[in-house]
C-alpha cells in the first residue's frame, strides 16, 4: 500500500537550479526554471525512508488566477520511476534516507509565468517559468550555443541607425536579467487587455510564443492599453524626453512599472524594438533588433508607395512614407499553423503605425513567407512585405494642377541589418527577407504576392542620368560640399533645368527647413557630356534645423526642355557626431570599484553648455544610469572631459554605454567593451 512521503522542511536549491537553467543572472534568491528541464528540491523527512515503489506523493502545479487542467493551466502527477521530459513528472534522484532529492520537470509546452507547486498535504512552493530554447521539446528551441548566448543572454547590443549609405551602430543595454525585469515582464502579460477580459485563456496562450510575442508587439506600444511607451515623431518632447535620450531599457520599463502602468514619454522605432527585445529574452524567447533601411510605410496594401513632389523637387508630405530607416525585432521559433518551412525568425513589429485585428500590432510573420511573397500567411505579412518590396512611383505635381510621372531609382528595403553574433559587426540580412533586386526569384515572388513587376528600368529617358555624390567628411558643425552629377548618354546635345535642393528630414522623413538651394535654368549638356554642379551647406544654415536624428535631404531634379520629362534623384546624408574617447581607469574585476574617462572635442564653431555625460551598463553600474555634470562650458574646439566611477558585480565581456548631451549637441551616443575578470 502506497505511503505518503511524510517531511516538514524543503530546500528549493536555488542557486544550484537557476545556474542549471541559466537563469542564475536574474538572481539566486527563488526559483526560475525553464520549461522541458528537470530541477529539483530537497524533502527533509520527519519520519521513515524513501521506498521505492511504496512511497508516493501527490504534486500540483497551478499558474493563473483560475487554474484549470482543460486550458492546461493545472497538472496534477505523481512520483515516477525516471523522469518525464515530454510532460509534467517527478521522480527521486537520490538513495534512500532521511533527506530526499526530489527531480520535478515541467512539460515543454507548459504555459510560461508564475507557478505554485503543491507536495503532498503541506508544502506549497512557488517558481517562475520560462521558455527554454535549449530544450529540444520547446517551440523556441534554437540549435546553436553562440546564437543562444546571442540572443538570449547577451544583455547588451547594438542597434543600426543613421542611413543605408552609412549605418551607424547605437549602443544599447537591453538589461533584461537586472534587478526587477522580470517581474516587470511578466507584468506587462498581466495587464494586457487579453488577460484583462479572460485571464484563464490568456495563461493558458502563454504555453505559446507566437500569441506571446503577438501580446508584446501589443503591449510594447500604448496605443490600444496600457502599454509600456507613447511614441512621438513630430514637434518637442514636452512632458516626457526624447526617444533619443535612452541608453536601454531599464528605466523606461522601471518607469513603467513604478509609474502604475502609465506610458512612459516618448519612443521612436529603436526604442520599441529594444524594449521589445529585453522582454522576449527576459522571458527566454531567442530574439533580436533589426533594420531596415528606406522601409516603406504602405496605408492602403497596393505594395505601391506613391510620392509628389512640387516644380522644386521637394517632396509633398503624404501618409505613404519611406523611411530613412525603421526597426522591429525577430523572434525564433516554430510554426506549427504554417506549413514547416516557415519556422524559424519570425519579424514582429512593436512600433503602432497600422491595426492588426483592430489593435496597434504587428507579426508575427515568417521571415521566409516575406520572401516568398506568400501574403495570406498570419500575421500581417502585406504590411511587412510593402517595408522591405514596395515599388515606388513619382509623380510632379505642377502649379497648374496637371502632373507628370518622374524616372527615379529609389528601391525600398535595402541593408536588412542586426548585430553580428559575438561581435559588434554588422550582419546583412537582406537576402533573408528578399531575393536580390531583378532576379527571377524575385519577380516570382512578387507575381504570388499578386503584384505588377516592379518598374526598375524606366524605359523612357535612358540617356540623360542624374546622380548625388557627397564627400567623405560630413561632420556636424563643418561646412561642406555635396554634389548634383548630371550625364547626358545620349547623341543629342541637351539643354536641361536642373533644381538641386537640400533640408532638414527626420528618420521618418518628415521634411523641415531648407538648408541650401539652387535653380539652374540653362544647363546644356553636349553628347555625351557630364556636369557637377556643387551646393554648399553652412552650419550657420543647417544648424539650427536639423533634427536629433542628423539628417539632410538631397533632391535633384532635372527637367530635359525638348521631351520635358524629369528624372530625379533623392539622398538622404547623415551628419556625425564627434566620438566620445572611453578609456577605463584601474584593473578590470569583479566588485572592484572603476573609473571610466570621458572625453569629447567639440567640434561645432559655438560654445557648449550644460554639458552631461552618463553611463550604463549591464553587471557594470548596479542596474542604474551614472551621470555627471560640467561646471563650466565648453569652447569650439575644447575637450569636454569627466570621470565617473562604477563598480561591476559579474565577470565576462561586458558593454559599457556612454551618453554625451548639451545645449546644442545632443545625445551622442559612444561605447566601450570591457572585459571583467573574476
Amino acid at each position: 500500500m502506497a505511503q505518503a512521503l511524510d517531511f516538514d522542511r524543503w530546500n528549493l536549491e536555488c542557486e544550484f537550479n537557476n545556474t542549471d537553467h541559466r537563469t542564475d543572472l536574474n538572481g539566486v534568491d527563488r526559483l526560475i526554471v525553464r520549461r522541458g528541464q528537470p530541477f529539483s528540491i530537497s524533502l527533509y523527512l520527519r519520519s521513515g525512508s524513501f521506498q521505492p515503489g511504496v512511497s508516493s506523493l501527490d504534486c500540483i502545479a497551478e499558474t493563473g488566477p483560475q487554474p484549470s487542467e482543460q486550458y492546461g493551466t493545472r497538472a496534477s502527477f505523481g512520483l515516477s520511476a525516471h523522469i518525464d521530459t515530454s510532460r509534467w513528472s517527478a521522480a527521486v534522484a537520490s538513495p534512500p534516507g532521511d533527506t530526499v532529492a526530489l527531480s520535478i520537470c515541467c512539460a515543454p509546452d507548459a504555459p510560461i509565468g508564475r507557478y505554485t507547486l503543491t507536495l503532498g498535504r503541506s508544502a506549497r512552493i512557488e517558481f517562475i517559468l520560462l521558455f527554454n530554447p535549449w530544450c529540444p521539446g520547446d517551440a523556441v528551441y534554437m540549435d546553436n550555443e553562440q546564437n543562444l548566448a546571442e540572443y538570449v543572454l547577451s544583455q547588451d547590443g547594438l542597434i543600426f541607425r543613421g542611413n543605408y549609405k552609412h549605418p551607424i551602430p547605437t549602443p544599447w543595454n537591453f538589461g533584461q536579467f537586472e534587478s526587477g525585469i522580470l517581474d516587470i515582464c511578466l507584468r506587462i502579460l498581466d495587464m494586457n487587455p487579453k488577460c484583462l477580459r479572460n485571464p484563464g485563456k490568456d495563461h493558458s496562450g502563454r504555453r505559446n510564443p507566437i500569441y506571446v510575442s503577438r501580446v508584446l508587439s501589443a503591449m510594447v506600444n500604448c496605443n490600444d492599453d496600457k502599454g509600456v511607451l507613447l511614441g512621438k515623431w513630430t514637434d518637442g518632447y514636452e512632458g516626457g524626453v526624447s526617444p533619443m535620450f535612452w541608453r536601454g531599457s531599464l528605466e523606461i520599463l522601471r518607469n513603467w512599472d513604478t509609474q502604475a502602468c502609465e506610458p512612459v514619454r516618448y519612443g521612436q522605432c529603436w526604442v520599441f524594438a529594444a524594449v521589445a527585445c529585453s522582454v522576449s529574452r527576459a522571458l527566454g524567447i531567442p530574439c533580436r533588433v533589426v533594420t531596415n533601411y528606406l522601409s516603406a510605410h504602405d496605408t492602403n496594401s497596393n505594395l505601391v508607395i506613391e510620392r509628389y513632389v512640387n516644380e522644386n523637387g521637394e517632396l509633398i508630405q503624404s501618409r505613404e512614407m519611406i523611411w530613412n530607416y525603421h526597426c522591429w525585432v525577430e523572434s525564433w521559433m516554430t510554426r506549427p499553423d504554417l506549413k514547416p518551412d516557415f519556422n524559424g525568425w519570425q519579424a514582429s513589429d512593436p512600433t503602432p503605425q497600422e491595426k492588426s485585428e483592430g489593435v496597434y500590432c504587428c507579426g508575427p510573420i515568417p521571415v521566409r513567407a516575406i520572401k516568398e511573397g506568400e501574403l495570406t500567411f498570419k500575421y500581417d505579412a502585406p504590411f511587412v512585405f510593402a517595408e522591405v518590396n514596395a515599388d515606388v512611383l513619382t509623380f510632379m505635381r505642377k502649379q497648374d494642377g496637371s502632373t507628370s510621372k518622374v524616372t527615379t531609382t529609389t528601391l525600398v528595403g535595402q541593408k536588412i541589418s542586426t548585430k553580428s553574433v559575438g561581435s559588434d559587426a554588422r550582419e546583412d540580412i537582406t537576402h533573408l527577407y528578399k531575393y536580390p533586386e531583378g532576379s527571377d526569384e524575385e519577380r516570382e515572388a512578387f507575381t504570388k504576392a499578386n503584384h505588377q513587376n516592379k518598374l526598375l528600368q524606366q524605359q523612357q529617358n535612358q540617356g540623360l542620368h542624374i546622380a548625388i555624390k557627397v564627400s567623405p567628411d560630413m561632420r556636424k558643425g563643418c561646412d561642406f560640399d555635396v554634389f548634383a552629377v548630371v550625364t547626358n548618354n545620349t547623341q543629342s546635345e541637351k539643354k536641361c533645368r536642373l533644381v538641386f535642393g537640400s533640408c532638414a528630414v527626420s528618420y521618418t522623413g518628415v521634411l523641415g527647413g531648407n538648408c541650401g538651394f539652387k535653380d539652374l535654368l540653362n544647363v546644356e549638356l553636349a553628347p555625351g557630356g557630364e556636369r557637377r554642379v556643387p551646393l554648399r551647406l553652412n552650419y550657420s544654415k543647417y544648424g539650427d534645423l536639423v533634427t536629433e536624428d542628423n539628417l539632410v535631404r538631397l533632391a535633384a531634379l532635372l527637367i530635359d526642355y525638348s521631351s520635358r520629362e524629369a528624372i530625379m534623384a533623392v539622398r538622404n546624408i547623415v551628419l556625425e557626431n564627434p566620438e566620445i574617447k572611453v578609456r577605463i581607469l584601474g584593473e578590470p574585476k569583479e566588485n572592484r570599484k572603476l573609473a571610466a574617462e570621458l572625453t569629447l572635442q567639440n567640434p561645432l564653431p559655438e560654445t557648449l553648455d550644460n554639458c552631461c555625460f552618463s553611463i550604463e551598463g549591464a553587471n557594470l553600474t548596479g542596474g542604474r544610469v551614472i551621470s555627471e555634470r560640467l561646471g563650466s562650458t565648453v569652447g569650439p574646439g575644447e575637450d569636454a572631459k569627466v570621470k565617473i566611477y562604477f563598480t561591476p558585480n559579474h565577470s565576462g565581456l561586458r558593454k559599457l554605454v556612454v551618453d554625451f548631451d548639451s545645449n546644442k549637441l545632443c545625445h551622442v551616443k559612444g561605447y566601450r567593451n570591457v572585459i571583467i575578470g573574476k
